[in-house]
């Protein structure tokens, strides 16, 4: 309050004191005109004294304002014109900015939104292309595939007038590699991504791709199984010229690598297979003859060509190294290949030579036969007594002579000598017991 508006008996202080509690005033004017002896309490007077102050009160802003209209009026005219003039100038400002955002609009989002749809149409276009590039590709290699298979004839009968192309099986199967691949590449932005979804890819796998694959395997393992080069003993399908036998060595090695392309598991169970089939043979034949020694000469001469036949297979498995595969990616091929195609086998086999592996498991096999043969006794065993010698010779003949190559007539001076020794020990052993 200034000095020209007079005093007031008012306290001020004690309303604008932050810590004033209207509850506390209150209480303090009933008390400050009231005893505490008295019944009833007044409160009229209190309540007088509160509307007297704030008519005090009232009447002194109304005097203040009138005093001072004009400097609030001018001063809240000024502050209203400010704001105007102020707003005038934003309003413009979001005018320039509104007109700058439509012609951004118009010249760039439109554009913009429509380059993205041109891009979505674009992409979706080089997809489809991409995907019937793929197709046509797997198509191209399904005929490919067909014309090579006719070229491969199944069974091994020779079509009229046409003959037969082994080596069509190694393409053939090189092509069945390369269909594979192309439809194993089903990664994120790889070639045969959504060939599986493709009905025609789907019919050419199931009536094409599986049947060659089927047909190749079999074709290779029955080549494996008809394998022979011993001209020793009478069999259909051994060579009797020079010709011959470099045609059975090319087919031979056309089915190898056949099988080594499709799956290297199949080539080395085929092939332990035909050993097998060679011992399983042997054994039972070489029991036969030791029933009746007439035919024991006829006998070993075959077990000694089926040998010959193990010693050629197994120079032609190591001259013939692994071919270069386009599946070395996938499962069935993923550890590397190496060295020649006689190795795997050996490792399965656990030895170091296919003839040695051949002998002393004909002698392992053996040794029990005669073993039974002599604890039965009778006119066979005192026929191999007698004949002891006689025996042993035929054996020991046997082995080296099954042990060369066919068609070599020139041995090698102590060359396997410990499996003819460990066959005549399987034959003769239990005979002088």
């Amino acid at each position: 309050m200034t000095e020209s508006e007079g005093p007031s008996y008012i306290d001020y202080d004690t309303f604008l004191d932050p810590d004033f509690s209207p509850t506390a005033f209150a209480n303090s004017l009933v008390i400050a005109t009231n005893n505490p002896s008295d019944t009833p309490i007044d409160l009229s007077t209190p309540l007088s004294k509160v509307l007297f102050d704030v008519q005090e009160i009232d009447t002194h802003i109304h005097t203040l304002t009138t005093q001072s209209a004009i400097p609030l009026l001018t001063h809240t005219k000024d502050q209203a014109d400010a704001g105007q003039r102020l707003v005038t100038e934003v309003e413009a400002q979001v005018a320039n900015l509104t007109d700058g955002y439509q012609r951004l609009e118009k010249e760039v989002i439109d554009r913009y939104e429509e380059a993205d749809r041109v891009r979505i149409a674009v992409e979706r276009l080089w997809e489809t292309v991409r995907i019937g590039r793929a197709v046509a590709r797997c198509l191209t290699l399904g005929r490919q595939l067909e014309t090579q298979m006719a070229e491969v004839t199944a069974g091994g009968v020779p079509s009229p007038g046409k003959r037969e192309d082994h080596r069509a099986m190694v393409r053939a199967s090189n092509t069945i590699l390369t269909v594979r691949q192309l439809l194993s590449a089903s990664g994120s932005n790889e070639e045969g991504q959504h060939l599986s979804k493709i009905d025609l890819i789907t019919y050419l796998q199931n009536s094409v791709l599986t049947p060659s694959e089927t047909s190749l395997r079999n074709r290779a393992q029955q080549i494996i199984r008809e394998f022979s080069m011993s001209s020793l003993a009478s069999s259909a399908t051994a060579p009797t010229t020079y010709d011959q036998s470099e045609e059975t060595k090319s087919r031979t090695t056309s089915a190898l690598l056949t099988l080594q392309l499709l799956n290297p598991r199949l080539l080395v169970a085929a092939l332990q297979t035909y050993l097998r089939a060679s011992l399983t043979s042997s054994l039972a034949s070489v029991g036969r003859a030791l029933n009746s020694l007439p035919i024991l000469d006829r006998t070993l001469l075959e077990v000694s060509a089926r040998c010959q036949n193990i010693v050629a297979l197994e120079k032609l498995l190591n001259n013939t190294k692994p071919p270069h595969s386009p599946r070395s990616g996938l499962d069935d091929q993923a550890e590397e290949q190496s060295g020649t195609l006689l190795e795997p086998l050996l490792a399965a086999l656990d030895t170091s030579s296919l003839p040695s592996f051949f002998w002393r498991s004909l002698a392992e096999g053996l040794g029990p036969r005669v073993a039974d043969l002599m604890t039965k006794g009778g006119v066979v065993a005192r026929a191999l007594k007698s004949q002891k010698e006689r025996v042993k010779d035929s054996v020991r003949e046997c082995v080296l002579r099954g042990s060369q190559s066919p068609g070599d007539t020139t041995r090698k001076a102590g060359a396997w000598e410990r499996e003819a020794a460990v066959m005549v020990a399987s034959v003769i052993g239990p005979v002088g017991r």
